[in-house]
């Protein structure tokens, strides 16, 4: 099998208290920039605006 070295995993923050969320695959060569998704925060029990960690 072939393997694909684009895709790789990031770690998305929240946006309001910075805990760090789970992990999904992106492929760095579509979308070279961050990532900004809105993503469920236990934390913060809603939905926030999560972004990409450095």
């Amino acid at each position: 099998m072939a393997k694909n070295e684009n895709r790789q995993h990031v770690i998305n923050k929240c946006s309001e208290c910075g805990k760090e969320l789970r992990p999904i695959c992106k492929n760095k060569k579509n979308n070279p920039e961050r990532l900004e998704l809105k993503r469920y925060c236990s934390n913060c029990r809603k939905h926030v605006v999560a972004k990409e960690k450095k």
